[in-house]
């Protein structure tokens, strides 16, 4: 399998956390030392320097988690894949969207999430749930689950107009996802959800499963290949 990677953009990214993460400390310790000032009129900036290093330390957070840590998501996809035929290609951050992979299977986006905990589908909500992972780390370290029903549309939406735009006279292929858990902790119970929800351990041999039903034309999938990157940037 071969895998092409954006580290500028991932470099760039883990650099942006390094930094939001250090000023947020700052200002956050600007923001306790003119707490301890005996000027009641002091009292307004120490609470907007708090408020600021706090959202500021979110930002770091967020970047530092998907960016700055190892195995990072992407490392995670591409060593669970190892062992595909050659004729698969794995784009991270090389593409309309964060994670691509062309082959046999036909066209994947692929979804990962760190989340531990057990994972469900909420038929009647028609909406992801988790159950379960770090109270602590939920509330401070982004790891709630979110909206992966949002994820899913704008990255479809995004895969479309990529195809419409570079592809005018091609019809819309299939255009597949799959949400994957990556957390070892993660007990992934979601068999009704309308899209494929499964632990990375189960990728390599889910997505040989659908070679075999594959119906999207190699041609067209060649044709995506030669519009995106043919080496790592």
């Amino acid at each position: 399998m071969k895998i092409i990677t954006n580290h500028k953009l991932i470099k760039r990214n883990k650099r942006i956390g390094q930094i939001a993460t250090f000023t947020s400390l700052g200002i956050l310790a600007i923001g306790l030392v003119i707490s301890f000032q005996n000027d009641p009129t002091m009292l307004t900036w120490s609470m907007a320097a708090l408020i600021v290093g706090f959202f500021i330390s979110q930002i770091g957070i967020y970047y530092t988690t998907r960016w700055g840590r190892s195995p990072r998501p992407d490392e995670k996809l591409s060593q669970s894949l190892k062992g595909l035929e050659n004729k698969f290609t794995l784009y991270n951050f090389s593409s309309p969207v964060s994670h691509l992979l062309l082959g046999p299977a036909g066209i994947w986006i692929l979804h990962p999430y760190y989340q531990g905990g057990t994972i469900r589908y909420d038929v009647e909500k028609k909406r992801w749930r988790q159950k379960g992972g770090n109270f602590y780390l939920k509330l401070f370290a982004q790891e709630n689950l979110g909206r992966p029903d949002l994820e899913l549309t704008a990255a479809q939406s995004d895969m479309e107009k990529f195809i419409q735009r570079e592809f005018a006279d091609e019809p819309i292929p299939e255009i597949n996802s799959v949400l994957i858990f990556t957390n070892e902790k993660a007990n992934v119970e979601a068999a009704d959800a309308p899209v494929a929800t499964i632990p990375i351990g189960k990728l390599k041999d889910f997505l040989r499963k659908r070679a075999k039903e594959n119906i999207t034309a190699s041609v067209l999938i060649d044709k995506i290949r030669t519009v995106l990157p043919a080496e790592d940037q």
